[in-house]
């Protein structure tokens, strides 16, 4: 069962936080997959510098190939909350 939504992620269950953001498992419904989605904390995403940080991370790992980092399908934005869609290592 789904906790919620954001955007075409279903959220299924929390898989960690850090300082930047929390960690879910979620479903991509346009893609049919699942996905690790990491959204920015609310508190911060409106913060101009946080917001930077954060979308420069998705953009480093994106831009590296390697069996050692994930892959992102996605950045965007949700409701103004900054969010990354990641492969899902389990």
């Amino acid at each position: 069962s789904d906790i919620g939504t954001l955007g075409r992620y279903r959220i299924k269950k929390k898989l960690g936080e850090g300082a930047m953001g929390v960690v879910y498992l979620a479903y991509d419904t346009a893609l049919q997959r699942k996905v690790a989605l990491k959204a920015m904390n609310p508190r911060d995403a409106f913060d101009a510098q946080h917001r930077e940080r954060f979308l420069r991370e998705a953009r480093a790992a994106a831009a590296v190939r390697s069996p050692h980092v994930v892959t992102v399908y996605d950045v965007g934005e949700e409701l103004g909350n900054p969010i990354i869609a990641m492969e899902y290592l389990k």
